[in-house]
């Protein structure tokens, strides 16, 4: 709302703003509380008379509650439609939880129907109001104005974004109440700018147990394997709160079917002010419904909010969460070293303290971050002795696969000392040795099953071994119709997988998700709903998983040159820092942990990107550069 972020905490300031075609919003500062005459000089003239000062916690655990508030302005008397729309436009973007400035623009008709939460609609820039052209010989008595602007994306009821971009266009209608113009018609939702949105909203990971149906007899499936789904909230509305309840209403529809929630249905807050205390340790009183449930299941309650909470409070460590009854009797108390222990969120799985890759000798080399020099690994892809194209390592770093440098086999072997290859596991049906035929790089879920796709010129196969060894099986993928897959990386919750999708010479990053049917015998697997992670990328080069609901995706815009960014998985950008560039990328890695640094081959080289750093050449000869995964 063009108010600027200031330097200390501690207060709420109504914020006036003027119609957008007359003087442009001000910017207000929390230092006019603190230096009066400056600020009067400043513009503090501008600021409305009344309004209290609110205090504000200042400590670091109410990061969303620490920056300024801002307010829309009561409408004014005699204002005319189009400023109407224009300030009530205004006032959906300030920080009021009910929208109640805002709703002072409606008539008293529309006070009772619209709803604000049920969309929002997000378009490249604030929509422009303008009178609806054309006469109206019906609407003697009231007045239309027209909303346009380009639309981006939109956030659902349940807070699931989703990149969306299409003309906007809405009508807002306006009747005089007495002799005020007041809205009686107008779309249900929020209409935002980009960068209001951006402003109000936050992506935050929820968390939801992975269901693998078919597979869940098989002991390896028996983990409490916790999946991100990422959702937008308003950052600055009770923030805690805000994101319990969204956990307890459920996963987004797009995860529905590959997740469940350790909550019994109907699960209310029976407190509705949640906030972490002194030590940062949370307590949340629950309805009813989560009373009966026993100790295990009450610890995977406590799981999915501890996750679901710090990820909204990023700024400070939780060190337990503990759940209540409505009385305030404790159900149980799960602590931070139990949830680091117990539970695997994405962000925590497969840590390595090791980045790999092939070196000039077509050997597979690790290196540490405080090596100098990469040194081969143990096994017989350590020696030399098969040249490969790709190469991914198991999770446990116990086992590596590679493809062969003609695209042609793929062997897996163990990491050990004084084993042999061994024959092919599997062999590609694509005769043809170009990069863009035969068998992808391998991938590795957290599971321990290994995935695989073959390609040649008329399409190609998603294929999954379980565990990495025995008979390959086909995955079916419905929604790659006659477009074919050119790589793939699976999450380590094996629920999530990213894939390269080829079409008419265009190359798209898709998001996928993991169904498992048939029997535990007969496993029938599919990869439903494809959905676009960057969209505006028409030529992805290459792309990484890079935490719970984060990837590294390497791409040029259409006509641009390439670029390297964080993407959330719900296709949304990142909030995750601005990576330097680099040279001619042909292939980039990341670990799961977000603390371990990027790796990329390109023209320079195997390069390193650490924290907080610059781009390093760590080998001047290599490919195919991967953490575990």
């Amino acid at each position: 709302m063009g108010t600027e972020r200031g330097g200390e905490r501690g207060v709420d300031i109504p914020f006036r703003r003027r119609a957008r075609r007359g003087a442009g919003a001000r910017t207000v500062r929390k230092a006019v509380l603190f230096g009066c005459a400056a600020a009067l000089l400043a513009g503090c003239a501008s600021m409305p008379d009344s309004g209290d000062v609110t205090p504000v916690d200042q400590s670091p655990r109410s990061d969303g509650d620490s920056q300024v508030r801002v307010y829309g302005v009561p409408p004014q008397d005699g204002a005319q439609p189009t400023n109407i729309v224009r300030s009530f436009l205004d006032a959906t973007t300030s920080d009021e939880a009910d929208f109640r400035t805002a709703r002072m623009y409606l008539a008293k008709s529309a006070k009772r129907t619209w709803r604000p939460f049920l969309v929002t609609n997000v378009l490249q820039e604030r929509p422009k109001s303008e009178p609806q052209a054309g006469p109206n010989r019906d609407d003697a008595d009231g007045y239309t104005v027209a909303l346009s602007g380009s639309q981006v994306a939109t956030v659902d009821d349940n807070h699931a974004y989703t990149p969306e971009e299409k003309p906007y266009r809405e009508t807002i209608h306006l009747i005089k109440e007495g002799d005020q113009w007041r809205i009686d018609r107008l779309p249900n939702g929020l209409v935002l700018g980009q960068s209001d949105f951006q402003r109000i909203y936050r992506s935050v990971n929820k968390y939801y147990f992975a269901s693998y149906n078919s597979e869940s007899q098989d002991p390896k499936a028996h983990k409490n394997v916790l999946v991100a789904d990422p959702v937008y909230l308003r950052q600055r509305i009770k923030p805690i709160t805000a994101s319990v309840d969204a956990l307890l209403a459920g996963p987004t529809n797009w995860l529905n079917q590959v997740t469940s929630s350790a909550f019994p249905p109907g699960t209310r807050l029976a407190a509705r002010d949640l906030s972490l205390d002194d030590s940062n340790a949370l307590q949340v009183k629950l309805s009813k419904q989560a009373v009966s449930t026993d100790s295990a299941q009450c610890k995977r309650m406590a799981a999915q909010l501890f996750f679901t909470v710090q990820d909204m409070t990023r700024a400070s460590k939780i060190s337990q969460v503990e759940l209540q009854d409505e009385s305030g009797n404790s159900l149980c108390t799960l602590t931070q070293d139990q949830a680091d222990r117990d539970f695997a969120a994405p962000a925590r799985s497969g840590r390595s303290a090791k980045e790999y890759f092939i070196d000039a000798q077509h050997r597979v080399v690790a290196m540490s971050d405080s090596a100098t020099e990469p040194t081969p690994i143990r096994g017989p892809f350590g020696t030399g002795k098969t040249p490969l194209r790709s190469v991914a390592i198991s999770r446990g770093e116990n086992a590596a696969a590679g493809v062969s440098s003609d695209g042609r086999s793929l062997y897996v072997v163990g990491m050990q000392d004084g084993i042999e290859r061994g024959a092919p596991l599997l062999t590609s049906a694509s005769s043809d040795k170009n990069a863009d035929e035969g068998l992808t790089a391998p991938s590795w879920d957290g599971l321990d099953d290994l995935w695989i796709a073959d390609r040649d010129a008329h399409g190609s196969r998603l294929l999954r071994m379980r565990e990495g060894k025995g008979d390959a099986e086909e995955v079916a993928v419905p929604g790659l119709g006659q477009r074919r897959i050119k790589a793939i990386k699976v999450a380590a919750d094996g629920i999530r997988i990213a894939i390269l999708v080829e079409d008419k010479g265009r190359t798209t990053l898709q998001l996928g998700r993991v169904e498992r049917g048939g029997t535990s015998a007969h496993p029938v697997l599919s990869v439903q709903e494809l959905r676009p992670i960057a969209p505006q990328l028409e030529d992805v080069v290459a792309a990484s998983w890079a935490g719970g609901s984060r990837l590294v995706v390497v791409g040029r815009e259409a006509g641009g040159v390439q670029q390297m960014q964080f993407m959330e998985t719900d296709g949304s950008a990142s909030d995750a820092q601005t990576l330097p560039g680099v040279n001619g990328v042909k292939a980039v890695a990341a670990s799961e942990d977000e603390t371990r640094p990027l790796i990329a081959d390109a023209t320079e080289g195997i390069v390193r990107l650490p924290p907080d750093a610059n781009w390093k050449t760590v080998a001047k000869d290599g490919t195919a550069p991967v953490y575990p995964g």
